[in-house]
């Protein structure tokens, strides 16, 4: 079952975050996406619906590919804070399947498929109402010591 309430972006334990101005999902960014996401521990997925407004046309009716990928980019990051650490994307991968309409009902899930050593390799997908994969992703992620990458700035 799954639990509800937002994630708070992308601060763990170790590293929290006064505002989130992530894209994806920071509620502190006016111009983001504010994707709201849930977890279902249970089956370590990580779910947010949402429709997307014509701001983020493409083709014409269509979600532009770029804010795919950052949708699924954004909810296989979520898959971090199962093992609350912070992992920088290194590689992701993102199958088009069909065009992502706007302003419909959408829905899109993450599930970590393996990890080896500090990389965890995730999955994500974009449904449809009826359930049909729009897109797929695949990353890379890199645990990161974020106290000291971050204090580098």
């Amino acid at each position: 079952m799954a639990t509800k309430g937002h994630t708070h972006g992308h601060g763990t334990k170790s590293v929290p975050l006064k505002k989130n101005y992530c894209f994806a999902c920071g509620k502190d960014n006016p111009d983001g996406m504010h994707l709201k996401f849930t977890i279902n521990r249970e089956r370590k997925r990580f779910v947010s619906s949402f429709r997307l407004s014509k701001r983020f046309t493409g083709p014409p009716g269509y979600c532009h590919g770029g804010i795919i990928a950052t949708i699924l980019d954004d909810a296989m990051s979520k898959l971090n804070k199962l093992r609350d650490v912070i992992a920088a994307t290194a590689e992701l991968k993102i199958e088009y399947l069909k065009p992502v309409p706007l302003r419909t009902p959408l829905r899109v899930e993450s599930r970590e498929l393996t990890k080896r050593g500090r990389r965890l390799i995730h999955r994500a997908e974009i449904l449809n109402q009826e359930g049909r994969v729009l897109a797929r992703g695949r990353g890379v992620f890199v645990i990161i010591d974020a106290n000291r990458v971050f204090s580098q700035r």
